[in-house]
């Protein structure tokens, strides 16, 4: 088996090796099936909750539901710990970014606004904690179609929208620190860079634009994409934080930027035969990205030979549709999730 390691030296952090007898009889692979297609989807990043994730059904309905699986490791079967209605497909699920366990658990989503959820005892009773809306104007909201958590300060919430704009929230305060109109049309997701004061987003308009909450009153442009196609996603590389990623609509390949070279990607990522849906950076390696899509293949790719171009994934996986979703364990980095029809999939990498 090949394994994606954490490594200093990107180059050496691929190894080939044989696997301990244990771990040969472990299985690489984990399916739970949902009631309802999958959209929304979260990897908990707690040490003391391995193997939980967050599922969102996208439900063309007012009614939708969340529900919180885990793995039973020894009956190797995902269970449904707990679940709660929401309304409308979440555009986005995320789990507070809290490894040591710290602080309260958390889960926040996003649709019609941004609500934060309490989870408690071992996820079996989750209850909204707050409804965040900034709009005090009218009881008619402009839908959110992404939000970041911040790593760095778990109190820091940032939110996308279709009407141009990205508000960062104050979690404690349950507030707006800022709102600011972003692009020129729908902004389609938001990403935080290392550290709390930097952010990125994209949108209809076909622009990545970063910002820094120490200076609002300007914006970087850092690309435009050919024809300005609308960029649907964004991930930003926590271990590199000069490496961005996004997504074209209807495009089968994903571009890496580095923001020191502003305006064109140094690399074009191409081994999807259909568009790309999702993408993400390696939580414990900064050369490394996973790529999935309608073409029902999860990639992973070594962007170490940059400048060199990169040809081909190192890791190929075929599932059994289009691949909706895709997250990379942060506290099991060994795990990447993927989310096609109404199936969850964990695959060893």
């Amino acid at each position: 088996q090949r394994r994606v390691h954490g490594d200093s030296n990107c180059a050496q952090s691929l190894d080939c090796e044989e696997d301990k007898m244990n771990e040969n009889k472990k299985k690489e692979i984990y399916t739970y099936e949902a009631p309802w297609l999958i959209y929304g989807m979260s990897f908990s990043s707690r040490a003391d909750q391995n193997f939980r994730l967050a599922l969102g059904s996208f439900i063309e309905d007012y009614n939708n539901k969340v529900e919180v699986v885990q793995l039973n490791e020894e009956a190797g079967n995902f269970e449904v710990k707990g679940s709660f209605d929401h309304h409308y497909p979440p555009t986005k699920i995320m789990w507070i970014p809290d490894k040591a366990a710290t602080r309260p658990d958390l889960l926040a989503t996003t649709g019609d606004f941004l609500r934060l959820w309490n989870v408690n005892d071992n996820s079996k009773n989750i209850s909204l904690k707050v409804l965040l809306n900034n709009n005090k104007n009218s009881e008619f909201c402009a839908p959110l179609t992404s939000f970041d958590w911040n790593e760095t300060d778990p109190n820091i919430i940032g939110t996308s929208s279709i009407d141009t704009t990205c508000t960062i929230w104050d979690i404690e305060k349950q507030q707006a620190k800022t709102q600011l109109i972003a692009h020129d049309k729908e902004v389609y997701d938001i990403a935080f860079a290392r550290g709390t004061d930097v952010f990125a987003s994209v949108g209809a308009d076909g622009s990545v634009r970063m910002f820094d909450l120490r200076n609002l009153e300007h914006s970087t442009i850092i690309y435009e994409s050919p024809e300005y196609i609308p960029l649907l996603r964004l991930a930003w590389n926590k271990q590199d934080p000069n490496y961005l990623a996004t997504i074209l609509m209807d495009h089968p390949s994903v571009v890496i930027l580095d923001i020191r070279v502003p305006s064109l990607p140094v690399a074009e990522l191409s081994g999807h035969s259909q568009c790309v849906n999702a993408m993400a950076w390696a939580p414990h390696s900064s050369c490394h990205i996973c790529t999935a899509g309608d073409d029902s293949q999860a990639l992973i790719w070594d962007i170490s030979p940059l400048p060199k171009p990169i040809e081909d994934p190192i890791l190929a996986y075929g599932s059994e549709g289009e691949i909706n979703m895709l997250q990379w364990s942060s506290s099991q980095p060994d795990w990447v999730a993927i989310a096609f029809n109404r199936k969850m999939q964990i695959l060893r990498v």
